[in-house]
């Protein structure tokens, strides 16, 4: 355990956004988290004790009190581990679980151990996607109802939420702004979306499902963001679907813009024709073609070079 206490009080500060002052107030008065001390008595945190910190943080921004957050973090028992089974997917399994029985405090208790298991984005694609996949299957194949599938997916949404709030950008981060189209009401993959694209050093302000097109403009031109994604996971009817893409691309004007999501490809004409671009599903091209649209607009906004004006001419005569 030593050897994984290498985070001063500093860093784990401005991981988490949590000030220095708050996590000795919090080690002092509930006890968590308690970090290792060096030979010259700094403070040395694990990781662990990063994403406990993260955990308790989300949840005193949600009103709990920090004794209270503090308190639940404690009484987390350790799950009882099959050492052949890989943690991430152990937790998927036991959310699963607690989807099948309704049991909503096991799935409270497995979705906080969601943030004890690494960075957000990880916890997020290795544990609460692949139980969600898992549980839209066994609806479909009828062995869980819609009122299990409705049930899971919004407390699982709702710990999307808290990983989302774990991520500290500076303050000087470039805006994305993120939203669903008109008619989408699945807001967990665009929650996906955002916590990826954190990762990739954008801000994401999220707008929600259901965005019509003139919300979309009033916020990008209060944000002027460094671009604009739209979530689309269900095809609207031809005619709807190419007024919603005129109006998304009235709203970004000369905002770069992305639409993702399963129905996006099926949009691809409507999207293209007006300047928008569909977002590859292969994570790493995405991230290029966010990067060459948005590189132009950077160049634009950088303030020109002062031009160098010449030196005045010695006029003396030797």
């Amino acid at each position: 355990m030593e050897a994984e206490a290498r985070y001063r009080i500093r860093a784990v500060s401005q991981m988490t956004g949590v000030p220095a002052a708050t996590l000795r107030a919090w080690e002092r008065r509930y006890g968590l988290p308690i970090p290792h001390r060096s030979a010259s008595a700094y403070r040395l945190y694990t990781e662990r004790d990063v994403e406990q910190v993260r955990n308790m943080s989300a949840q005193v921004a949600r009103g709990v009190p920090p004794s209270e957050a503090a308190r639940r973090l404690l009484d987390t028992p350790r799950p009882a581990v099959d050492p052949r089974e890989e943690p991430h997917q152990a937790v998927a399994n036991r959310i699963v679980l607690a989807a099948r029985q309704l049991d909503g405090a096991a799935l409270q208790t497995e979705l906080q151990r969601v943030m004890l298991l690494g960075d957000a984005k990880g916890a997020f694609e290795r544990i609460l996607t692949p139980a969600l996949v898992e549980i839209g299957r066994l609806w479909e194949v009828g062995e869980i109802s819609i009122a299990n599938e409705h049930f899971a997916t919004h407390l699982i949404a709702a710990a999307a939420q808290d990983l989302l709030r774990t991520v500290v950008l500076p303050a000087e981060a470039p805006v994305a702004l993120l939203a669903c189209f008109a008619e989408e009401q699945h807001l967990l993959p665009l929650l996906g979306a955002a916590l990826t694209i954190a990762s990739w050093g954008f801000r994401p302000v999220l707008l929600g499902t259901r965005t019509p097109p003139g919300a979309l403009a009033r916020a990008v031109e209060r944000l002027a963001p460094a671009f604009v994604g739209l979530s689309a996971t269900l095809v609207p009817e031809p005619a709807v679907a190419r007024e919603l893409v005129d109006g998304y691309a009235d709203a970004c004007g000369q905002t770069p813009w992305f639409v993702g999501g399963s129905a996006a490809a099926a949009l691809t004409t409507f999207i293209s024709a007006r300047g928008g671009y569909v977002l590859s599903k292969d994570e790493l091209e995405a991230r290029l073609q966010i990067a060459r649209a948005v590189a132009p607009r950077k160049r634009r906004k950088s303030p020109e070079a002062p031009k160098k004006t010449a030196a005045p001419k010695d006029r003396r005569t030797s």
